[in-house]
C-alpha cells in the first residue's frame, strides 16, 4: 500500500470546482514536486492534503489511517511557506523550538533536535540571532529547521524559494536535495519553476484547470509527454509546437494520418539553423541569445510561426539574416487537432 494516496479528491470554493477528483499515490521517501500553471490548484491540492482547507470529497490516506477530515494539528504534516512566516522577536533558536515547547518536549529533547537541524541546515552559528539579522536564505532554512525538528511523516513546502534572488534559489535547492537525501522523508514541494521540478523530483505531478494531466519522472514527462500542454509546460525554452499547416510538404509528408490538422512537436535541441536554401523551410534571425554553454536562436518562419534552435557552440547569426531550419522529425512528437500526442518517435 503506498505510504500517501489521494482517492478522489475534491475541492469546491463556492460554485467553483477547483480540484476535480485527484488520484494520486506517493510512496514513503518520495519527493513529490507538483508543478502548473497559475490557477491549476496545485497549492490548494497541498493546502488540503496539510488540513488548511476542508476536503469536499473523496479520502486522504496516511500511512494506512484515514486522515481526511482531521485537523491539521492531528496530522503529523510539517508545511515550508512562500513567506518565512517566523516570529520576529525570537531568535533562530526559540522559532525552530516553539512547536515543541508547546507540545511540552522534555527540554533536552527539544536542543538535541534543534542542534541536529541547525547542524543539517548550517545554522548553527545563528540560533542566537533575530530573523532580521539574517539573509533571506538562511531565513528560509530556518523555516525548514522548524519543520525537522518536529520528524513529521510528510515535509510539505509552498513554493518555499519564490522570496529569493537566482542565485539564493540555486543554493537553496541544492540544500533541499541534500537535506532530502539525509533524512529521507516523504515531500511534497509545490513550485512553478521548471529548473526546480526537474532537479529535485523523484517524479513530478502536472496540473492543470484542477486535474492531473501527466505524473511520471523528470525524463520521463520531458521525452514522452501525455499532450501537447505537457510538452510545452516541461522544458525551457518549451517545445516547439508547429501547426502542420504552416510548414513545408517535405515535413508535412511525414506526418501520421491521425496528425493532419494537427501539429509537430520539437525540443529546441532537435531543430538546426542552417545557411539560407540548404533546408526547404525558410525564415529570418529575430533574437540571439548567446548565453555561454550554449546559444539559443529564435527564428520566424515564412509560415508565421517562431521555432527556437538550441545549440551547444555559438554562432555569427545576427537578428535579421535569412537561414533555412533543418527539423529532426525522427525525434518529433506528432499531435492531433486537440492536442492529444497520436506518434513520438522518441524511445519510452
Amino acid at each position: 500500500m503506498a505510504y500517501l494516496q489521494l482517492q478522489g479528491i475534491e475541492k469546491y470554493f463556492g460554485e467553483h470546482r477547483a480540484i476535480k477528483g485527484v488520484d494520486l499515490t506517493i510512496e514513503q521517501g518520495e519527493f513529490i514536486v507538483f508543478v502548473g500553471p497559475s490557477g491549476c490548484g496545485k497549492s490548494t491540492l497541498l493546502r488540503l492534503i496539510a488540513g488548511l482547507e476542508h476536503i469536499d470529497g473523496g479520502s486522504l490516506i496516511l500511512d494506512g489511517n484515514d486522515i481526511t477530515h482531521l485537523p491539521s494539528s492531528k496530522r503529523d504534516l510539517a508545511m515550508v511557506f512562500q513567506s518565512y512566516a517566523l516570529y520576529p522577536h525570537m531568535s533562530v533558536y526559540e522559532n525552530m523550538s516553539f512547536a515543541l515547547k508547546l507540545a511540552k518536549v522534555d527540554k533536552a529533547v527539544i536542543r538535541e533536535k534543534v542542534e541536529r537541524a541547525a547542524d543539517i541546515l548550517n545554522l548553527t552559528p545563528y540560533l542566537e540571532r533575530t530573523p532580521k539579522e539574517l539573509s533571506g536564505g538562511q531565513r528560509q532554512r530556518v523555516a525548514i529547521g522548524r519543520s525537522i525538528v518536529r520528524s513529521p511523516k510528510v515535509f510539505l513546502f509552498d513554493e518555499p524559494l519564490s522570496n529569493l534572488d537566482a542565485a539564493l534559489r540555486g543554493q537553496t535547492r541544492v540544500e533541499i536535495a541534500k537535506l532530502h537525501r539525509e533524512l529521507g522523508a516523504t515531500t511534497i514541494y509545490v513550485t512553478h519553476d521548471q529548473v526546480e521540478a526537474m532537479t529535485l523530483a523523484d517524479r513530478v505531478v502536472v496540473l492543470r484547470d484542477g486535474q492531473i494531466e501527466q505524473v511520471g519522472t523528470p525524463l520521463e514527462l520531458y521525452d514522452n509527454p501525455a499532450n501537447q500542454f505537457v510538452a510545452q509546460f516541461i522544458g525551457t525554452p518549451q517545445m516547439n509546437v508547429v501547426p502542420l499547416d504552416q510548414l513545408p510538404p517535405v515535413i508535412t509528408q511525414q506526418a501520421p494520418a491521425q496528425a493532419v490538422g494537427g501539429a509537430i512537436g520539437l525540443r529546441p535541441e532537435s531543430v538546426s539553423v542552417l545557411a539560407a536554401g540548404e533546408a526547404a523551410l525558410k525564415g529570418k534571425v529575430e533574437l540571439v541569445e548567446a548565453l555561454g554553454a550554449e546559444t539559443l536562436i529564435y527564428v520566424n518562419t515564412e509560415g508565421g510561426a517562431q521555432i527556437v534552435a538550441r545549440q551547444n557552440d555559438r554562432t555569427p547569426l545576427h537578428a535579421g539574416e535569412a537561414v533555412s531550419l533543418n527539423m529532426a522529425t525522427d525525434e518529433a512528437h506528432w499531435f492531433d487537432s486537440q492536442g492529444r500526442v497520436v506518434a513520438s518517435t522518441i524511445a519510452a
